[in-house]
């Protein structure tokens, strides 16, 4: 079912179609908003080439183990994008019109903490909740809102003509609102209205040929290219859309050789014999578009701007809390230890001939050092995670197991030993914001300014639901019931009283 509700969509309504539901209309829109970008921005079409091509080989060398995580037709159709947008007005509004798909607010991300230049946002993500739901079109936008109440960012004087700013455009019309709160409230809109809905939301993200105000744009961008490309200019547009890959060393490494520049590295764990757990990230780097300038006595010349980029992006499993809790430790064991090596390298600089600084070996990079540090802390099977809690899965009972006499044993741990169960892997349907932070920041043309002695706004997700007029769910709460819901059905079919999970050690 799973290969063939996730099917590519062409973005067209079906001629006479009754009424489309929200999946359909999702399924609708991001096809339509990755032709319309591909338009935009021609290198991303490049990019979904040769994802596609990447997918085909790896599915012909690995077989079924190709789709352990999620079936061809799945992965091959799948998308997320990002947009950014300035008020928590415009946050509400963009959660009207997704809520018009079936996608909710998950998960609170701060990439001002994540980030070490200047990234003046806080994100969730809109995304399908229900198994099913991410099936038909697992479709999902990371949403990022401007923080002008940051006073390491913005001083008094620029938040007050910045928010004046926002305060007086328009991103969304009275029509496309309309349409999406009664697709919301009706599940769906007949084919006319669907039609009509999905030409203005798609339209709402195109790039606009406005003239961008340089002097205003300029002021913003000596704080923020972030916060120039949301607060700049009159309207939004999707800042990048991403396709999912395989393989998404082999597809560096094949953009690479096409001529593609690329961002230095790849984001997220790394590439190493274990499972794959959470997200890997990359991008080709922004690149220069045409866009209308308004200088200062009011002429309108030809100028550019470097804002938008293709990301591609390789999931793997969910971690569960304490796996999460893991994986950052070790993110901060790298962090550590490259600045100790920074610090001794320069050291060790300074006291070198030329001589020996040229037969000196080049240092490891942070993703050798991440290689080795890996497999001494995350089990290298799936078997392994399940058992020490630190990854998210659905238990199934095996049906054909052979008799032995044994009955059941109560504990997960047991029955995973014993073959009464067996773990399939819950995808990582969400984000990382340090790789967030770091695609940004590896896309920008500078660092911009941060004052770190000031202490920063409080933002957290409980603020966001106020902000968007929703509830921003939890994503562990989302992992975690879909696994508990599994193991109720084990013990059903086990009769059990319950299947007893370890506390984490």
């Amino acid at each position: 079912m799973e290969h063939q509700a996730a099917r590519e969509v062409s973005g067209t309504v079906p001629e006479g179609a009754a009424r489309l539901t929200p999946w359909q209309l999702r399924a609708a829109f991001a096809a339509r908003l990755s032709t319309m970008y591909g338009r935009e921005v021609p290198a991303y079409t490049t990019l979904v080439d040769v994802s596609r091509e990447v997918n085909e080989d790896v599915l012909r060398e690995r077989g079924a183990d190709a789709e352990r995580l999620g079936a061809i037709g799945r992965v091959t159709a799948e998308r997320h994008g990002a947009i950014r947008v300035g008020t928590p007005a415009e946050l509400a509004q963009v959660g009207r019109v997704f809520g018009a798909l079936g996608m909710r607010p998950v998960g609170f991300y701060d990439l001002r903490e994540a980030a070490a230049s200047a990234v003046p946002v806080v994100s969730t993500a809109f995304r399908p909740v229900d198994g099913v739901e991410l099936a038909r079109n697992p479709f999902r936008v990371f949403t990022s809102l401007l923080t002008p109440a940051d006073p390491r960012f913005f001083d008094a004087d620029l938040r007050a003509r910045l928010e004046r700013f926002l305060g007086e455009r328009e991103l969304f019309p009275a029509e496309l609102l309309a349409l999406a709160d009664r697709a919301e409230a009706e599940q769906g809109l007949p084919g006319g209205d669907a039609e009509r809905f999905l030409e203005l939301a798609v339209g709402a993200f195109e790039l606009s040929p406005e003239p961008v105000d340089r002097a205003w744009y300029e002021t913003l961008e000596r704080v923020s290219a972030v916060a120039a490309d949301i607060g700049g200019v009159r309207s939004t547009h999707i800042n990048h859309l991403t396709p999912r890959v395989l393989d998404i060393d082999e597809l560096y490494r094949r953009m690479t050789d096409r001529g593609v520049r690329m961002i230095d590295a790849i984001q997220g764990p790394p590439k190493w014999d274990g499972p794959d757990v959470l997200l890997r990230q990359t991008s080709f780097r922004a690149l220069d578009e045409p866009r209308a300038m308004r200088q200062p006595d009011g002429s309108v010349v030809p100028g550019a701007l470097r804002v938008r980029f293709g990301e591609v992006e390789a999931r793997g499993i969910a971690l569960s809390r304490r796996g999460r809790a893991l994986y950052d430790e070790l993110l901060a064991r790298l962090d550590a230890e490259g600045a100790g090596g920074a610090a001794r390298g320069g050291a060790a600089a300074q006291g070198a001939t030329a001589a020996q600084a040229d037969q000196a070996p080049a240092p490891a990079t942070r993703a050798d050092r991440a290689r080795a540090l890996w497999p001494d802390h995350f089990p290298d099977t799936e078997h392994a995670l399940a058992a020490r809690g630190l990854a998210h899965f659905t238990y199934h009972v095996v049906p054909d197991r052979p008799r032995d006499g044994r009955t059941p044993p109560p504990d997960l741990p047991g029955l995973l030993r014993e073959g009464w169960v067996r773990a399939d892997p819950i995808v990582y349907e969400d984000f990382l914001p340090r790789s967030a932070a770091g695609i940004f920041q590896s896309n920008l043309d500078g660092s911009g300014t941060r004052k770190d002695g000031e202490a920063g706004a409080a933002y957290d997700s409980d603020w966001l639901s106020g902000a968007v007029g929703r509830d921003v769910l939890d994503p562990f709460a989302l992992y975690e019931g879909q696994q508990e819901r599994s193991l109720g059905r084990v013990a059903e079919e086990l009769r059990l009283d319950r299947v007893e999970v370890p506390p984490p050690a």
